[in-house]
């Protein structure tokens, strides 16, 4: 398996009023978005050009939303990019600029 072109954990992952995990991951890779719990346990999975994510009008700075297989989730991300060297959620901005470029320039 190559190298995730993008990569977050710490990340809180919810649907609707209900939260999955609070120290999730964000992955992409291989051309698909996979959302995983702390264990690596895989919440849901899809190929990148069926996935749409964006940044709500309504939601604090560090939230975005992602209907993946249909379903909608909230990923609330870092305020901040982490340090060089440490891990941690990046920013949305970064989220959602690694999903655009795997997909090859598409906007979601």
């Amino acid at each position: 398996m190559a190298e995730p072109e993008f990569r977050a954990t710490g990340v809180r992952i919810g649907r609707r009023l209900r939260s999955l995990t609070r120290a999730g991951q964000v992955r992409i890779s291989d051309g698909r978005l996979e959302l995983l719990t702390s264990y690596g346990t895989e919440i849901d999975s899809a190929p990148l050009r069926t996935v749409r994510a964006g940044k709500p009008w309504f939601a604090p700075h560090d939230r975005a939303l992602a209907d993946v297989n249909g379903t909608r989730y909230l990923l609330t991300l870092g305020e901040h990019d982490p340090v060089p060297g440490e891990t941690g959620p990046p920013t949305v901005r970064t989220f959602l600029e690694a999903l655009r470029t795997a997909a090859g320039g598409r906007r979601s």
